[in-house]
């Protein structure tokens, strides 16, 4: 990752900011979900939510995801077009969480909004490798440019307790699009 003539701690520093940033003014975050720390939230349903898309010509998908460890959790709804190659044309997210899920959650939203399915996919992937990396980050300035503001989540891969707080908006994305896409079948 080019250093921009920077030292570690500055660094470290310039993406704690952007984090922080990205968790106080999150992208993306809309109140759809069902607060599932009220008690007896779930109870009124089987576990099925109806999603329905804003777009005429897009099939929704929605994915709920919790990390037991800290108790963050996201669902991601997402909206893919009905024509090929399918795009993103809408993903938004609910939930709580610490400052690096949330952020996440911002920053995977301006990746993936209006992107192809399969880019969206490419940049998941490219992310997982990225916290795979234990802050060595990719070693390839191409797939580390991919990522834009992602690529400050490299500090966080350090950490193994903090990676699944960072994944949480890459793995509910991964599973709504999944939703959507095996209900257009």
């Amino acid at each position: 990752m080019n250093d921009y003539g920077m030292s570690g701690d500055d660094l470290e520093q310039m993406y704690q900011e952007v984090i922080l940033e990205a968790a106080k003014n999150p992208h993306g975050k809309e109140h759809f979900a069902a607060d599932l720390t009220k008690e007896g939230a779930g109870a009124q349903s089987s576990g099925d939510t109806v999603v329905r898309a804003s777009h005429e010509y897009c099939t929704p998908g929605e994915s709920h995801q919790f990390n037991p460890t800290c108790g963050d959790e996201a669902t991601v709804h997402v909206e893919v077009s009905d024509k090929e190659p399918h795009t993103i044309e809408r993903v938004v997210w609910d939930g709580q969480g610490c400052s690096i899920s949330q952020a996440s959650l911002s920053v995977m939203v301006d990746l993936v909004d209006g992107k192809t399915v399969d880019e969206a996919m490419a940049l998941e992937h490219t992310f997982h490798k990225l916290m795979e990396s234990r802050g060595k980050g990719l070693g390839d300035d191409e797939l580390e440019e991919s990522l834009g503001d992602g690529i400050v989540f490299q500090g966080v891969s350090k950490y193994p307790m903090r990676i699944k707080c960072a994944l949480l908006a890459w793995e509910g994305l991964k599973d709504s699009v999944a939703k959507a896409l095996a209900a257009k079948r």
